[in-house]
């Protein structure tokens, strides 16, 4: 399995166009044929195709200089030069393309098979063919090709899902992604288990799927670089909708778990607090008394946020949340249309 990548800094470089040529015709009977010198190729682009095969940018984590065939020259008999072949890289569906040098956004590639011209070949030169006039019958000159670009270029990779989990540590977001779809994330009893985004297709009954996406755990401070979700947040960008994850065996401190969460996400992207959103209690197997919640929940409600109980270990409440997400999905995606 390729180790996840989801930036990356490459050089690309496009074919240089082909030299035009410098020739005569040679016939019989002709002595002083005129000029028939061919123009040579264009160079190949460096073009960047979505494939949704292609799930991590790891190809350009160990290569990262990526040249175009440069143009054929021309020939004789006024015979074109062969142009350079384009040089296609496959990038991951939503994969952000920037200009290194001016951070200019140069596409988004976010439907399969959309591709994006990055570094555009060089034309061929013209041969001296071109050149006769008539003072001048046998002209010795023709243009070189001229160069294809170059630049630098960042990659950023930007996962597309439906719904985004967004939660501390260990408040089981995995185990509730791996009960919900055919997801495998790793799981285990400790905080960041969860070391990069993970996916998964949510299928109903009905046939209909959605796409969930989790990513590791934030804690205080994640927008400055601390802990490990900060470097994943750009991954629920995309997402039309928000599933935040609480622990209820951390009673009253709930409350605050939900500020920070919030608070983060404001300091990577305040366009991340205009998402709607859903509230999941997570772990109620693990409270005896279920009334101790009632504070929290009406507090939720009169904020006049959806909050649902669920258990992701036993499975408790988490079809109806699904159920919910769905046709929260539904009304969200009528709205975009409109």
């Amino acid at each position: 399995m390729s180790r996840f990548v989801d930036q990356a800094k490459i050089y690309v470089k496009a074919g240089n166009g082909g030299p035009g040529c410098i020739s005569f015709r040679r016939e019989k009977y002709v002595p002083k044929g005129g000029p028939d010198g061919g123009d040579g190729g264009d160079g190949g682009d460096v073009i960047l195709v979505a494939d949704p095969q292609v799930n991590t940018l790891y190809d350009f984590y160990s290569q990262v200089h990526f040249y175009a065939e440069n143009g054929k020259p021309g020939m004789g008999k006024k015979m074109k030069g062969k142009d350079g072949e384009d040089l296609i890289l496959k990038v991951p569906v939503g994969t952000v393309v920037k200009d290194a040098k001016t951070g200019e956004i140069l596409g988004d590639l976010i439907k399969p098979g959309q591709n994006l011209v990055v570094a555009s070949g060089g034309k061929g030169g013209r041969g001296n063919a071109h050149f006769a006039t008539p003072t001048r019958q046998t002209p010795k000159i023709a243009e070189p090709g001229t160069p294809g670009e170059e630049r630098w270029i960042i990659l950023e990779l930007k996962l597309i899902a439906d719904v985004g989990l967004v939660g501390l540590p260990n408040v089981g977001k995995s185990t509730l992604l791996s009960k919900i779809s055919a997801a495998k994330p790793k799981i285990a009893d400790y905080p960041f288990t969860t070391l990069q985004p993970n996916l998964g297709v949510v299928k109903l009954f009905d046939g209909n799927t959605f796409v969930v996406a989790d990513i590791p755990g934030l804690i205080e401070g994640a927008h400055k670089g601390i802990g490990l979700g900060h470097n994943f947040l750009k991954h629920i960008e995309r997402t039309r909708l928000l599933l935040y994850i609480l622990d209820v065996s951390r009673g009253k401190e709930i409350l605050k778990d939900y500020e920070v969460l919030r608070n983060e996400l404001k300091l990577f992207n305040p366009t991340l607090l205009e998402k709607e959103y859903f509230l999941a209690l997570n772990k109620i197997d693990l409270i005896i008394d279920l009334e101790k919640l009632e504070d929290v929940i009406k507090y939720f409600h009169q904020k006049k946020i959806e909050v649902y109980l669920i258990s992701a270990v036993t499975g408790q409440g988490v079809l109806e949340l699904v159920y919910a997400l769905w046709n929260k999905l539904e009304k969200i995606k009528k709205k975009e249309i409109q």
